[in-house]
């Protein structure tokens, strides 16, 4: 079976704390961050993140082979908003039938990629520093999430690397029968979506299967329930939660300050 190996290593300061502590503090810098389309506030966002990485036991080359896709996302936001904006004022730098390139495009899509890394990096990094058994345990006993929900949304995530499992024996099963694309397109989309659809019964099959266990274990009573470890919410985790408030409170004033402040409203 497929492991889902840990990121940050347990060791580290901020991977020792709270995971909602950390969730919360992620929530203050992206909500910062999403209401207001200037580049002054993602920016100063995405610094003091970054900042925080040597805590979080995260090196930068770690961050990229995790969250290239969140890269490679912002970078194709930003360069059609830069390409296609209705606003091209300012100086013309390319004008190339439906392709237009402006100062004022350039800007604004730059500012868009760098709203889309400032939204999504803080919870990359919290993620990063979270384990999945802590995070579910904090759920039920700070938040008061049913277990049920918070140890099945776990067992989901313990099971997610199955797919991956199932997805290569599903393939190699194809070719023993002799069911192969090749390079035919058309072919290649019929075997994709016959075999997202047989993954798709096998979850469910699974799922049904979790969920007649753990209403035979008790997760459906009435009845509370005791937990084998303790997640108490102390002084360092609060002092994470009013860091990340302060670093969204000090994007923001900087970008107010410098007079480049634009709401996402109004």
């Amino acid at each position: 079976m497929r492991l889902m190996p840990a990121v940050a290593p347990p060791d580290a300061p901020i991977a020792r704390l709270n995971p909602l502590a950390k969730l919360g503090a992620a929530l203050a810098v992206s909500l910062a961050v999403l209401a207001s389309i200037d580049p002054v506030t993602p920016a100063v966002a995405l610094a003091g993140v970054l900042a925080v990485l040597p805590f979080a036991g995260l090196s930068y080359r770690r961050l990229l082979r995790r969250g290239w896709p969140i890269l490679i996302g912002a970078a194709l936001v930003g360069s059609a908003n830069m390409l296609f904006a209705a606003d091209q004022g300012g100086a013309t730098y390319l004008d190339l039938g439906p392709l237009h390139l402006s100062s004022v495009s350039l800007a604004g899509g730059g500012a868009l990629g760098l709203r889309v890394l400032a939204i999504a990096l803080p919870g990359v990094v919290a993620f990063a520093t979270v384990d999945p058994t802590d995070l579910a345990d904090c759920l039920v006993q700070q938040l008061r999430v049913p277990a049920r929900f918070a140890i099945g949304a776990l067992a989901a995530y313990r099971l997610l690397p199955l797919l991956a499992d199932e997805w290569e024996l599903l393939g190699l099963a194809r070719r023993a029968r002799g069911i192969d694309a090749g390079a035919n397109p058309l072919a290649r989309g019929r075997l994709f979506a016959a075999t997202m659809f047989a993954l798709l019964v096998g979850a469910v099959r699974r799922g049904g299967r979790l969920a007649t266990a753990m209403d035979a274990r008790g997760f459906d009573a009435a009845t509370p329930r005791t937990f084998a470890r303790r997640h108490p919410f102390t002084g360092p985790d609060r002092l994470v939660l009013a860091g990340g408030v302060l670093l969204a409170a000090v994007a923001l004033a900087v970008s107010i300050g410098t007079g480049t402040f634009v709401p996402l409203v109004g």
